[in-house]
């Protein structure tokens, strides 16, 4: 039978941190956390309408049903970063691409 080593998540979680930390990764991990969090930080109504699809840096990407809730979304976007970035202290977003779902 194979001997356990010990230790705590604690540590483990600390380790990871430290390793994201070294390899530059942190701020990718807490932007991605947005796909997963979408529906709650922009409420239902926007969730029904528009998903994220993805990041590049400071850029989120996010496909919409409709061109009427694009041009919409597109003057609600100061309002939707803010929703975004405040519990955040790493991996802020500065700009919001928004674009027709199927769409080039």
């Amino acid at each position: 039978m194979k001997e356990s080593r010990g230790g705590s998540p604690e540590q483990l979680g600390r380790l990871v941190e430290g390793l994201l930390r070294a390899r530059g990764l942190t701020e990718g991990v807490e932007r991605a956390a947005v796909i997963s969090e979408w529906g709650e930080l922009v409420g239902p109504q926007i969730a029904r309408v528009a998903s994220p699809v993805g990041f590049d840096r400071e850029t989120l990407f996010v496909e919409v049903r409709s061109s009427a809730w694009l041009m919409e979304l597109q003057l609600m976007e100061r309002r939707i970063l803010a929703e975004l970035n405040q519990a955040r202290r790493r991996g802020r977003f500065e700009k919001i691409v928004f674009r027709l779902a199927g769409g080039s």
